[in-house]
This record gives structure tokens, sequence and C-alpha cells, in this order.
């Protein structure tokens, strides 16, 4: 390290546990991390300040208003020009460390698009908001090997799981019921963030034990907590680790049948918050300044930048992305959302 780096990460250098050699491992690792809501833009700033080398940052989604209360990379301009929160936090990332390679990128992780977007990673950060993705990533890891770190937040409650493929238990061991079937999840009727709210808190809590094992992975530490369920609800200051047994029936380490993976268990259609619906429409490249033209034209209401476009329908609104996928606020019927893709986007 030159003498600038020293000095930036000399308090960081003075902890036993990682040292200079540490240090100067952590500047030539690398990572991943899925998801750019209150968990990832958290993860990812912690990792960008102690000096990871190369950062990419996967969302789907863009900011809004409702973000600011606990996404910490973002402010309010981010969600006036409605940024996606992949874009909006690579700017900030890189304003608070030039020297870290931070690569947003606005994408929907799903099993066509897995392997470019995660491939080359030694480490995999969850930053999701739904357990299909989540599962899609334990797939991915485990029929590569690559370690990844669980974690969630909603309420006042969070969990986190650091995760290393073929010797700790895996997340569809925890999760999936003992038949193995999968898509059978308890945890698909949890509340949400957007039917039980979320305490920024909580999220901070979590996103730093995510970043505490990421760190100790890059360092090819052992982790006492790995393979452990760390739990914890801020607002009664109730804490719990608990050990996780690998289930030697797993569908994906046991088994390896890897459902999410090959596309056999994500729907095509998805609920995407409290009165929203995903279409997943991405082998579309559409022009989205031609799109929002014609839109216009014929007297709707368009916004547009370089990323997106939101058309609003009163009362539905339609977020449409470049590669043809959408959001459409409003409904939390499918067959409606599709209606109104089809009617404004085309079919």
């Amino acid at each position: 390290m030159n003498p600038s780096a020293r000095e930036r990460y000399s308090r960081q250098i003075l902890f036993a546990g990682i040292g200079e050699q540490g240090q100067e491992r952590l500047c030539n690792s690398s990572a991943a991390i899925v998801g750019c809501g209150a968990l990832g833009a958290t993860v990812a700033n912690l990792l960008v300040r102690a000096g990871i080398g190369r950062l990419r940052i996967i969302d789907r989604d863009f900011v809004e208003p409702s973000n600011l209360q606990r996404q910490a990379l973002f402010e309010e301009l981010d969600a006036q020009e409605a940024l996606p929160k992949a874009v909006a936090a690579e700017r900030r990332l890189r304003a608070i460390n030039s020297d870290v390679k931070v690569e947003g990128i606005v994408a929907d992780l799903d099993c066509r698009n897995a392997e470019e977007l995660l491939g080359g990673f030694p480490l995999l950060l969850d930053g999701t908001d739904n357990f299909e993705t989540r599962l899609l990533v334990n797939d991915y890891a485990v029929n590569t090997g690559t370690p990844w770190v669980y974690g969630a937040a909603v309420s006042s409650h969070g969990v986190t799981m650091a995760i290393r493929p073929g010797k700790t238990a895996c997340l569809a061991c925890m999760l999936e019921q003992p038949t193995g079937k999968a898509g059978t999840l308890g945890p698909s009727l949890e509340p949400t963030c957007d039917t039980a709210g979320v305490l920024g808190a909580v999220a901070g809590v979590i996103a730093s034990l995510e970043a505490a094992s990421a760190m100790k992975l890059l360092l090819g530490q052992t982790d006492p907590s790995e393979g452990r369920i760390i739990s914890c609800d801020v607002w009664t200051g109730r804490f719990q680790s608990v050990s996780v047994s690998k289930e030697t029936g797993c569908r994906a380490c046991g088994r390896r049948e890897f459902a999410y993976l090959e596309g056999r268990a994500q729907p095509h259609v998805t609920m995407c918050g409290r009165d929203s619906v995903q279409i997943h429409e991405r082998r579309r490249n559409l022009d989205l300044v031609r799109l929002g033209q014609a839109l216009a034209a014929s007297g709707g209401d368009v916004r547009q930048n370089g990323f997106l476009l939101r058309l609003r329908v009163p009362p539905h609104e339609i977020t449409v992305f470049a590669d043809g996928r959408a959001i459409i606020k409003g409904t939390r019927d499918p067959s409606v959302a599709r209606s109104l893709y089809s009617r404004y986007v085309g079919a």
C-alpha cells in the first residue's frame, strides 16, 4: 500500500483481525451484492469504506421517497429523478472511495443472467427483498461452490447467516420443507416491509453483520458464526445465534437439484410490494424515447430518464425498463397488470 492508503485504512490495520497484510488482501478482493435496498446499500457502503477492491451492485429497482428512511446511500434528488438504485449507489460510492472499482448494474437477476452477473466473484452478498431471488443465489452459490451471506430484515427483526457451500448448511436446508420441493417456502407467508414496515436500525445491524462476515470470508479466516443463523430484534433487544444443520436430503446441497437456477421455480409474474406486480419481459429491447413520445402524443402522463419510463394511468402507474421489464403499481391482479402492459407497451 502507498502512504495515502495506509493512512486511510490505519484504524482498520490496527485491528488485530486484519492487520496490514489483511488490508492488502481486502484491497485486492471483490464481491457482488444482489439488491441495493436497506441491506445492500449499507453493506456496500461499509465494504467500500473498508477498501474492497471491486464491488458489483445488481438491482432492478429505482429510488422512491419511501426508501429514504432506511436506504443510506440515497437522497431526495435521487427519488425525485427516479434514478435506478444501482446507478445512484455507484455514483455515491465512487465519491466515497475513488480507489474502489464500483459497478452498478440495473438488472433483475434470474436464471438466464445469473452466470453473467455473478460469475468470477468469490463472494456474494444478499441485499434482496424476496426469497425466490435468494434461493436462486443459493442455487448458484452451491452449484459453483461460492461462499455467500444471507440477510433479511422486516419490522424490528432481522436475520443473517454466512454460508460456505460444502461445509455449512445452505439456505434451502433452512427454508424449504422437508420434502425438498422447490418453491414450497414457509417465509412466503411472512410479513414484508410493505405490510409490517421496517426500522432503519435493524437494517443497519444486519447489514453490519453481513459486512463483517464478508470481510472474514474475503480474508480466508475461519468464522465461528458460519452455518449459524443470527437473529435480532432491535426493539426488544433480543439477540440469538442458532446452529443450522445440513439436511442430507436438501434439494440444493444434498441432491444438487437447482430448480431456481434452471428456471423451474421462479414465476414470470411476481408481486412487487403491497400493490404492485412485476412483469418479467427481459427478451425485449425497447426504445424508451420512442415509446415515451408515442405515449405523450396520445395524451399520456409520461416521465422518463435514460434508464426508465414512467406512465401514470390513474389509479395505476407503469414503470418500464429498456429490457422490457415493467412494474405496475395500483393492482395485485396479474391479469390487470398484463392487460395494462399489453395496452401501453405492447404484447
